[in-house]
């Protein structure tokens, strides 16, 4: 398996970090720049002096993209990527050398509800843009891949690793899986040199989905609503600052020009560290200074669902020295300070009435009942998170 290759050079002293090449200018890129991780890749990009080209198929007015100011120090082109011949007219006129391919519909309630849109846009989608490349002759691609494509009853025991199955079953999880493997298949069969990411649950300014658990959260703080808890609050997921996942497709785009090729065909994990839900909520409140209660509305996770899932990103690490620089506290605060200073980003005239609440690893919402539990639920869930934080489970 390619993953075990890189790993097995590794160990062979033949990859040890990534050479600084930044003397070179980009023409970069980049899909899904609208997005909540695309639009600081191309902002990242943009301050060391590459040449961005952004794809725009939509106005999306709240990205930070736009808000940030980014947008205008890149080349615009409005299009969809599923449109034929769209990409490759773009990667030639442009002379692009780095595509970062981030499109993707990433919201997993909304995937369940539409696969037939999903698997166009992240499987059908994946393959276009890989086309494309190798078609036009890019020198590298970097796809993102997910921790989502593992599934959700992946081991619990240990973090994942690159060389586990890719054991997703829910439409996503099943559409990323399918992506990383097309991408990936694309330097075996045609030599593209690309690699693809498996981050974990990235959060941080700009992000607009409020079914997920951070932005969801510091809506409803800041809108002076409590959190509503979809789950007794305890499962443990893996959420990385976006600051370290931009730094993560950097340093992967960056393997990719050794001549060694041991980046290329290779999916490269990329982890922060695993908290509770009830963890996330506490800490946002606290920084928020907010007195608000979160409210816990659910139960533990249904037999064969792990209840911790984090990654092993010790590949990357060897390779390139990169690591999670933004702990938890830190990036909430950056997090806050965002939404703040853009307060259009989030609807805060939301309210209880439209039924949104906050689910188990923050993916997707889901409706219910309103009334407020006991508050022994409340403390129960905080007594079993702290039980199982210092009961010998600790950091990846």
């Amino acid at each position: 398996m390619v993953c075990e290759d890189a790993a097995t050079r590794i160990a062979a002293g033949r990859g040890s970090r990534c050479d600084d090449q930044r003397a070179v200018t980009r023409t970069v890129f980049i899909t899904g720049a609208y997005g909540a991780v695309g639009s600081w890749l191309a902002r990242a990009c943009v301050e060391r002096g590459d040449h961005v080209v952004v794809l725009r198929r939509d106005e999306v007015p709240g990205s930070a993209l736009v808000l940030d100011g980014t947008q205008e120090r890149c080349t615009v082109v409005h299009g969809d990527m599923l449109t034929p011949g769209l990409l490759e007219r773009v990667l030639a006129e442009h002379a692009v050398d780095t595509v970062f391919h981030l499109a993707a519909h990433s919201v997993v309630g909304t995937a369940q509800r539409s696969p037939l849109s999903t698997f166009e846009t992240n499987v059908r989608g994946t393959w276009i843009v890989m086309e494309a490349c190798r078609l036009v002759g890019v020198p590298r691609v970097v796809a993102a891949s997910s921790i989502k494509a593992y599934g959700e009853r992946a081991a619990a025991d240990r973090p994942l690793v690159e060389s586990d199955a890719l054991h997703g079953r829910h439409v996503y999880a099943v559409s990323k899986a399918a992506a990383d493997a097309i991408a990936r298949s694309y330097w075996d069969g045609y030599g593209v040199r690309v690699a693809t990411t498996r981050l974990a649950n990235v959060y941080g300014g700009g992000d607009l989905n409020r079914s997920r658990l951070v932005p969801d959260v510091m809506a409803a703080v800041l809108g002076g609503n409590p959190p509503i808890v979809r789950s007794d609050g305890t499962p443990q997921r893996d959420f990385l600052h976006v600051d370290d996942a931009v730094t993560a497709y950097l340093a992967v785009a960056d393997l990719l020009d050794r001549d060694d090729d041991i980046a290329c065909g290779a999916a490269f994990n990329a982890g922060g560290e695993p908290h509770s839900v009830i963890e996330i909520v506490e800490t946002i409140l606290r920084l928020a200074g907010s007195d608000a209660e979160p409210e816990i509305h659910g139960a533990p996770l249904p037999p064969g669902v792990s209840d911790r899932l984090s990654l092993d990103s010790s590949l990357l690490r060897d390779l390139t020295g990169w690591r999670p620089e933004v702990g938890l506290e830190e990036g909430l605060r950056r997090t806050l300070s965002w939404y703040r200073a853009h307060p259009s980003a989030l609807d805060l005239s939301y309210t209880r009435s439209h039924g949104r609440s906050l689910q188990v690893g923050g993916d997707q919402a889901q409706e219910g009942d309103r009334r407020r539990p006991p508050r022994q639920a409340l403390h129960q869930a905080r007594t079993r998170d702290h039980g199982r934080r210092e009961g010998g489970r600790g950091r990846p």
